[in-house]
């Protein structure tokens, strides 16, 4: 007999998820998307097993959209731990050294502001880019050493929070791809003392904040129909684009990948919207709009097999 196959919704929106820390961010958007029975998922910017904090999470048509928080800036409340670097950089390491802690809260909030604008930084040994198809910790992990590019990121803001030595709890805005566990390195090497990332959690994803976010847990215990409710349109992610507003028959024309008009927008990309419906993203040249993401006529409620 052939065995019943489990049918997924076809569900559209963005999730606000506070991860937990303890797991990866891929396993927690698998529990999520399992929760939801939910044909299509992905995350939009990795927070490693030790952090928890915002993860947004895109469902369906959302995830076409997803490059815009990828992109955005980050923001994290940071535990750094002076006084002993790990292999890791943080605390799921093994110490490598220990040094000690001999500097007060002035000097340090003084080496803080030397880390704020645009900067290089090399990222660790232990992390997800891949080098000739495998990650950089399966090297690290097999005692090799490969190339490790230093990359342009910006630190738009460090405060120092509280000092309780050896411990320093840092809030820290800073653009995609900054490496936190590195930053807290390189501020111990400048205070003359070792650090590792104790302790991160990730509290703001561009416009979005931690405040409106569900913890894993409180989203697997709602009802289905509940779960549903805590989406949001797949309109958020395009708020910061021009609006161009189009009728019935230009949205026909649109979804079917034809350039519409597009006038009086400035050339650039820009969100285009039948009423309240979100119909996708255009680029407009000349007062013509191209169609670059669209969004087809579908009923959220539809269903596919796995």
């Amino acid at each position: 007999m052939n065995p019943i196959r489990k049918q997924r919704r076809l569900v559209d929106g963005v999730l606000l998820l506070d991860k937990p820390s303890g797991i990866s961010s891929n396993a927690a958007l698998q529990r999520a998307k399992r929760a939801l029975n939910a044909a299509k998922a992905g995350h939009t910017g990795t927070l490693d097993p030790l952090a928890s904090g915002l993860l947004p999470l895109c469902f369906g048509e959302a995830t076409k959209f997803a490059q815009a928080l990828l992109d955005a800036g980050k923001r994290y409340t940071a535990t750094v731990r002076f006084g002993a670097t790990t292999a890791t950089g943080d605390a799921e390491g093994p110490v490598t050294a220990t040094f000690p802690v001999a500097f007060s809260a002035t000097e340090l909030d003084a080496a803080l502001r030397t880390f704020t604008g645009p900067q290089t930084q090399i990222p660790p040994a232990y992390s997800a880019l891949k080098f000739e198809g495998k990650a950089h910790y399966e090297y690290a992990r097999a005692g090799v050493d490969v190339p490790r590019p230093p990359r342009e990121i910006t630190i738009h803001a460090l405060r120092l929070v509280s000092w309780d030595p050896p411990d320093a709890v840092l809030d820290v805005e800073c653009s995609k791809g900054t490496y936190i566990r590195v930053l807290a390195e390189d501020i111990g090497r400048a205070l003359g003392s070792g650090a590792h990332l104790a302790a991160l959690r990730r509290t703001a994803t561009g416009a979005f904040s931690l405040d409106a976010a569900i913890t894993l847990a409180d989203f697997e215990a709602l009802e289905s129909g509940a779960r549903d409710g805590t989406l949001l349109s797949v309109a958020v992610l395009v708020t910061d684009l021009p609006r161009l507003p189009v009728d019935a028959a230009a949205a026909a024309s649109f979804r079917q990948g034809r350039t519409i008009d597009g006038a009086p927008l400035a050339d650039g990309p820009c969100a285009v919207f039948c009423g309240a419906e979100l119909l996708g993203i255009a680029d407009m040249a000349g007062g013509r709009a191209q169609p670059r993401r669209v969004i087809p006529g579908t009923d959220a409620g539809d269903v596919q097999p796995t």
